[in-house]
């Protein structure tokens, strides 16, 4: 009888498992960067099971893999990790790319931060605009909350899952289940669209992957 029960009960709980990933698209298909396109810096990627890894020594400048697809609004989700601390890394969202054969891309960043010292992983970074917007650099409080609330969350050493929800001029962000970031962008470098990119830090070392990535359009 408690066999049958338990039974019951997970049978009865599939569906709504399914219905919480409703009309999502994976954006890597486990098997090759089909879609995808590598832009700007000297770092790499390559491919293990169904995780894209990030890497790199001597990185020179920034590089990115970006979709060639681009997105307006949408809930986006993924699980990131660092294999080690040795480098800085990110996810660019409704991103842009300046013109040429590889122009500069630049736009709003979810951060993957290395630094334990800051612990800003989840945070939204204007890459080479305006910088941070939340938590907005110089505001000394909001930074101290802000990295408070990162070692409360982030985990060092495992998977941690993310959810960025950009629906017009709204941007909101979740690290592990705990929003961290809800901005409103009403200044002139306002996005409505763009790309998805991995980031490969400049640098000395970098050591990263991603795991899940899967979007909903709205």
């Amino acid at each position: 009888m408690k066999l049958r029960l338990l039974t019951a009960v997970i049978v009865s709980a599939l569906p709504l498992c399914q219905a919480a990933e409703s009309g999502f698209t994976e954006l890597f298909n486990g098997k090759d960067l089909s879609g995808w396109k590598k832009v700007n810096g000297s770092g790499e990627f390559r491919i293990e099971g169904s995780e894209i890894i990030g890497f790199g020594k001597n990185v020179r400048t920034n590089t990115f893999l970006r979709t060639e697809k681009t997105y307006g609004d949408f809930d986006f989700r993924f699980e990131m990790k660092f294999d080690d601390l040795s480098g800085n890394s990110g996810m660019m969202f409704r991103a842009l790319q300046k013109p040429g054969t590889d122009g500069r891309v630049h736009g709003y960043q979810c951060e993957h931060d290395n630094r334990k010292d800051r612990a800003w992983t989840a945070g939204l970074f204007d890459e080479a605009r305006r910088g941070w917007l939340q938590p907005k650099q110089g505001e000394t409080k909001a930074e101290a909350a802000f990295t408070r609330q990162g070692h409360e969350i982030f985990k060092w050493s495992d998977w941690n899952e993310i959810r960025i929800l950009c629906e017009g001029k709204r941007i909101q962000i979740w690290l592990n289940g705990t929003q961290r970031v809800d901005f409103h962008d009403e200044a002139k470098e306002f996005t409505p669209e763009g790309f998805f990119a991995l980031q490969v830090h400049g640098g000395k070392s970098c050591n990263v992957r991603w795991r899940n990535l899967r979007v909903k359009e709205l």
